[in-house]
């Protein structure tokens, strides 16, 4: 008789006398009941439509992500988003349609600095205290750690009490939007680990959820390790892709390049940055991102010359090259080519756009130069001028401008 073999009789006269218990070998395993939910059709009009909260970036109870590199302005830009929602203001030339509740906790920085911030955004765009008070709240990582998950040799496991205690100051706070900066101070797992950065983005999920807010998780891409370009994707965020996978929207920023600066006419580059929301391959051309400008707000902190200098984001517009162009400037521009040959080429010494702006008055410096360039370009593809194909001094080949229909 085996160890497990049991006394009949004795368990016959107690049935809790002489049973060895069940056999955990033999057991078997219990098993997750899960059902097929099958589709009922459903009134259009009776779904609710996405509860978007800022622009096409936010959405209630999904999250969202924005990776930038360093020094770029990443934090600054979210808490001038997080202080137009609060005051239901279009800071940055987004509609807001009422003042929300916001919970921004940086991660890294003291108390102080992110009053620094909110006390300079607040100054150079002219907000009251009262437009803040009870709809702003913030944390952090100094004196508040939040840890939502950690990987152990047991494997990487969600802090439950941590989401539990975020999804509770979130409906207790009636809070809409939560905006983390940054992401990877956020947890404890190895950030190239797919399957942990998965567990991670799911617990931020469940936060949204269960909060129903707009969660915004501010993240770090690779380190020189932009694109064919040179600027950064959405697909270069640090780590492992699973958070990019988990987010409903995703954006980048990238700093202003000197040729950029050139194109614009800016004597230089620094403090500009444009935001693109999306894969690479979708990205829009530099002229139709969202561009911001950091522009420095004395505090008035300390004596002159000594007072804290904090950076404030606010919107900053691609210039129009053509703005103020009129009929009578392309008058003057065809009379100028009237006579003479003159050469499509902008490095050519003969380039039609050196009599073009001769004639309007334009210096060819940088920006300048890039006018006229844009001017011809937008006078060609109309018909004011044609590009022919004619024979140079040394019998090659080359396009000409010729002017095409007159201008009325």
């Amino acid at each position: 008789m085996s160890e497990r073999s049991f006394n009949r009789a004795a368990v016959d006269a107690d049935p809790f006398c002489g049973w060895p218990g069940p056999d955990p070998d033999a057991m078997p395993e219990a098993k997750p009941v899960i059902r097929a939910q099958p589709f009922r059709w459903r009134d259009p009009a009776t779904i609710p439509p996405r509860e978007w909260v800022y622009g096409r970036h936010l959405i209630r109870r999904f999250l969202s992500t924005t990776a930038a590199p360093g020094g770029v302005g990443k934090s600054s830009l979210a808490l001038v988003e997080v202080i137009a929602m609060v005051t239901g203001r279009a800071l940055l030339g987004v509609s807001v349609p009422k003042p929300l509740r916001c919970w921004y906790l940086n991660l890294e920085d003291p108390m102080e600095e992110i009053e620094r911030r909110v006390v300079a955004i607040c100054l150079h765009y002219g907000i009251k205290p009262a437009e803040i008070e009870g709809r702003l709240f913030l944390n952090s990582g100094r004196t508040t750690s939040i840890v939502i998950a950690t990987t152990t040799r047991e494997g990487t496991k969600v802090a439950e009490p941590v989401v539990e205690g975020l999804t509770r100051a979130i409906l207790d706070n009636r809070i809409d939007v939560v905006v983390i900066d940054p992401f990877v101070s956020s947890h404890r797992v190895t950030e190239n680990d797919n399957a942990a950065i998965d567990i991670v983005a799911k617990a931020w999920n469940r936060v949204a959820e269960e909060g129903r807010a707009a969660v915004e998780l501010i993240h770090h891409v690779r380190k020189g390790q932009s694109g064919s370009t040179g600027e950064y994707t959405v697909e270069d965020g640090r780590g492992a892709g699973a958070l990019l996978a988990a987010a409903r929207s995703a954006r980048v920023l990238n700093p202003m390049t000197k040729e950029q600066a050139d194109r614009a006419g800016l004597p230089t580059n620094r403090g500009y940055f444009r935001a693109d929301n999306g894969k690479a391959n979708l990205a829009p051309p530099p002229e139709r991102s969202e561009w911001f400008h950091l522009v420095p707000v004395d505090l008035g902190n300390g004596p002159v010359g000594g007072s804290d200098h904090v950076a404030v984001v606010e919107p900053w517009q691609w210039p129009d090259m053509l703005e103020g162009i009129t009929i009578d400037h392309l008058r003057k521009a065809q009379h100028a080519l009237k006579d003479g040959r003159w050469r499509e080429n902008a490095q050519s010494k003969e380039w039609a756009g050196i009599p073009i702006a001769d004639a309007l008055g334009i210096d060819l410096d940088t920006a300048g130069k890039n006018r006229v360039k844009m001017m011809l370009k937008k006078w060609i593809e109309t018909g004011m001028f044609e590009v022919v194909t004619a024979k140079d001094s040394k019998g090659n080949d080359r396009p000409y401008l010729e002017v095409g229909q007159n201008a009325n």
